[in-house]
């Protein structure tokens, strides 16, 4: 919506009330207030969607197009509200009709789109290019399933199908559709529309291609399906199992799929407005999000000069200036290569194109390091858009220099001028204004609103870190927000949590370097000192909020250890008064929006260089946690923000976990020989008790990987964090102290906004 002066707005809310009651005559021939809470729903979304369609689109002659895998949008309906600033108007109406607001919002299935920070990224990125005006547009699929939905049995994550797609969605149908062929196989797609609005601003499109013969019914049980069905399977899950042949060509299927619509989509806008093409790069920029949608390079160079409207060098050098590439890992995992065979047997039109992009490095480049084709016959996708894009970010100030120094040197050596660092952000809108109503609303009296679109306002909170009364206040609101998690978790997982207690909250995706082991070790190292007599001075709730990928077994057997120590210690009569853990069920945003705002301890704890920046670090500091983390990520830069009385820093340093890998001389037994107390904390995964709940299998695979192997240098780092984490807990009954280190990490978060983010993209690289 484009900005309104006081009486537009006012003439507005006047038509609201009447747009409500219109739209509920029509659809179901009541007046607001006889409706039923699914029937106002509906109605909500309609009328939401009328006033964004007549809202201002972000227009300009240049476009950002962000092309990414995964959007974890969370659910809409209130954003929406929030960002055409009448969520107060909308709430006020229909309470005067019988109905709160909040109950209307659980209507709303959560769009599987996405699933951890890369996801929730384009989300925030997409929202804050529209909240300042920036034309542009995300590109993704349309997942009908996500990743999946995660329920638990007999202690073992299960996976079923995460059901979304409905009628009453903000997901609008297109009549564009594009062709894609896959050598001879020819598939078609169809275009959706998902409105992004922005904060008092306009709005932009997520484009979302969907699979006109796409065929729920190969789904059997769980979320099995017949992976080589290509022509009906390519938009049911998000990074289906690829642990088999069958699953990496589909993987590749997919990842063209959404390169190929993403390149006709934006020709198709660029020829529509009658614009030059070989002035293509004065009209797009494409932002590339990690390495899934690399072929839109090879891609765009194959329509431009089978098209017959350039030669191969200009071609290649217009798709270099329009593309950028953000490198969000050095997990070589994440770095993805494909065997130039697999891409032959699913794309053999761009093969002459890969191997002529390879052959001109080779050329220039002798180094093998820098060559896109390996001596194995593997297509390095990184390679291709480091050497093809005229930017390439990391996305935090540790990580960046990680990517220059070590893993990317060799590329850094050829472009230096290409690399530079866009450290993360987040979106305020939802990470405090949605998700924290009572802090948003509390900042607004105290320093104003400017903070809602210009973050670095935070900063005046600070004014007020003596101020008793102020400190008291935010003490309050987080223990509101506390209550209100006890009551939600009591009501999803049956489990009773004392809103008095500390909560220690992990929530992130499941990988063995973010360390959800090493937590789990120091709960047992907890547990048995309360079993020995040692008492806490306070409850702590040791809360989880994560999902393993299907083919990940390491990270399925951790979730299977948390949840054995979920029975073990909550069933525990003597121990559970001091300390109960909950792995919560599917976590997603909407789970993520209640835990956020009544978190006391920020887990940010993955091994130094490996999280390339994390972004729930930030949403947990802007809502008033206090981290325990490594100088890891973003990590890092929070730390220098709040400095070293507001934060908990422990392990080794980056630079020394760097060399250990370099010398390969990190053995994981010698500490587990050195130490009682990791020894006894890492045997107990074995022990009589966690066998009588747990699987053999599963716990005994879990523990000969952190005595043989623990590639992730567990207990490099564990018992630097008992004692860290111990002084935090203890830190914590120092009350003022604590209230203090709350409202310096609030004030100091603003500098995370993805606003920031976002200009200084539009400032260094897209030049909207």
């Amino acid at each position: 919506m484009a900005k309104h002066t006081s009486l537009q707005r006012d003439i507005l809310i006047m038509h609201l009330e009447e747009q409500l009651e219109d739209c509920a005559k029509e659809r179901y021939h009541k007046r607001l207030k006889q409706l039923s809470v699914r029937q106002v729903y509906r109605v909500l979304v309609q009328v939401v969607n009328d006033l964004l369609a007549s809202s201002e689109p972000c227009a300009g002659e240049k476009k950002i197009y962000y092309i990414s895998m995964e959007f974890l949008i969370g659910k809409l309906l209130s954003n929406n509200l929030i960002n055409l600033r009448i969520y107060d108007d909308v709430a006020r109406i229909l309470k005067k009709n019988g109905f709160d607001l909040a109950d209307i919002e659980e209507e709303e299935a959560e769009p599987a789109l996405g699933n951890g920070g890369l996801g929730r990224l384009a989300a925030c990125f997409l929202d804050s290019i529209t909240t300042l005006h920036l034309p542009g547009e995300g590109i993704g699929l349309a997942w009908h399933y996500g990743l999946f939905r995660q329920v638990f049995s007999s202690n073992l994550q299960r996976a079923k199908k995460d059901v979304w797609m409905s009628d009453d969605t903000f997901l609008i149908r297109t009549d564009t559709t594009f062709d894609v062929h896959f050598g001879k196989k020819k598939v078609t797609a169809r275009l959706y529309n998902l409105p992004v609005t922005g904060y008092d601003s306009g709005v932009n499109q997520l484009r979302l291609f969907d699979l006109e013969t796409v065929d729920e019914s190969l789904v059997t049980s769980g979320i099995r399906f017949d992976k080589k069905a290509v022509r009906n399977n390519l938009t049911l899950f998000l990074y289906p199992d690829d642990s088999d042949e069958d699953g990496n060509l589909l993987r590749i299927y997919q990842e063209y799929f959404l390169s190929s619509c993403a390149a006709q989509l934006i020709l198709s806008q660029i020829r529509e407005k009658q614009y030059d093409l070989h002035r293509l790069p004065d009209y797009a920029q494409i932002q590339i999000n990690d390495t899934h949608p690399t072929l839109v390079i090879p891609e765009l160079i194959r329509i431009l000069v089978e098209d017959k409207a350039f030669s191969m060098d200009d071609a290649i050098d217009t798709v270099t200036k329009v593309c950028s590439y953000t490198n969000h890992t050095i997990l070589s995992e994440a770095l993805e290569t494909w065997p130039l065979s697999y891409l032959r047997r699913v794309v053999p039109q761009l093969i002459p194109y890969i191997r002529e992009l390879d052959a001109r490095i080779a050329k220039k480049c002798p180094e093998r390091s820098v060559q896109i084709i390996d001596s194995k016959k593997k297509v390095h996708m990184a390679h291709i858009d480091i050497h093809y894009s005229h930017s390439v970010n990391g996305v935090a100030a540790l990580h960046t220099e990680i990517l220059k120094t070590t893993e990317l040197h060799d590329f850094y050596k050829l472009y230096p001028s290409r690399f530079n660092n866009k450290t993360n952000g987040i979106t305020f809108r939802r990470w405090l204004m949605l998700c924290n109503r009572p802090l948003s609303d509390y900042l607004t009296t105290m320093i104003g609103s400017g903070f809602k679109k210009k973050a670095s306002q935070l900063t005046r909170l600070l004014r007020y870190s003596d101020d008793e009364e102020v400190l008291d206040a935010l003490d309050e609101i987080k223990r509101y927000n506390k209550k209100r998690l006890a009551e939600y978790i009591l009501e999803k997982e049956g489990v009773v949590i004392d809103p008095d207690a500390i909560f220690d909250i992990q929530a992130k995706r499941l990988h063995e370097y973010k360390r959800q082991q090493m937590n789990a070790l120091y709960i047992i190292h907890k547990y048995l000192e309360i079993r020995r007599g040692k008492k806490p001075a306070r409850p702590v709730v040791y809360i989880f909020g994560a999902k393993a990928a299907p083919a990940y077994v390491i990270a399925q057997d951790i979730i299977h250890l948390l949840l054995v120590l979920q029975q073990l210690i909550n069933n525990d009569k003597k121990v559970s008064k001091y300390m109960k853990i909950i792995m919560v069920e599917n976590y997603n945003v909407t789970y993520a929006e209640k835990l956020i705002p009544a978190c006391d301890v920020s887990e940010q704890i993955s091994l130094a260089s490996k999280e390339a920046s994390g972004t729930g670090n930030m949403k947990f500091m802007l809502n008033g946690a206090v981290t325990i983390g490594t100088e890891d990520g973003a990590n890092v830069e929070i730390h220098h923000l709040v400095g070293d009385d507001n934060i908990y820093i422990f392990g080794e340093r980056a630079e020394k976990v760097i060399e250990h890998y370099a010398k390969a001389d990190y053995v994981s037994a010698d500490y587990y020989k050195k130490s009682k107390v990791i020894r006894e904390a890492v045997d107990f995964i074995v022990s009589d008790k966690c066998m009588k709940i747990g699987h053999r299998r599963n716990l005994t695979r879990l523990h000969k990987e952190l005595l043989q192997k623990d590639w992730f240098m567990t207990l490099l780092d564990l018992e630097d964090y008992i004692r860290t984490k111990d002084r935090m807990f203890e830190d914590y009954e120092n009350r003022d102290k604590w209230k203090r280190m709350m409202l310096v990490n609030i004030a100091k978060a603003g500098f995370f906004s993805s606003d920031r983010t976002i200009a200084e993209y539009n400032r260094d690289i897209w030049r909207l």
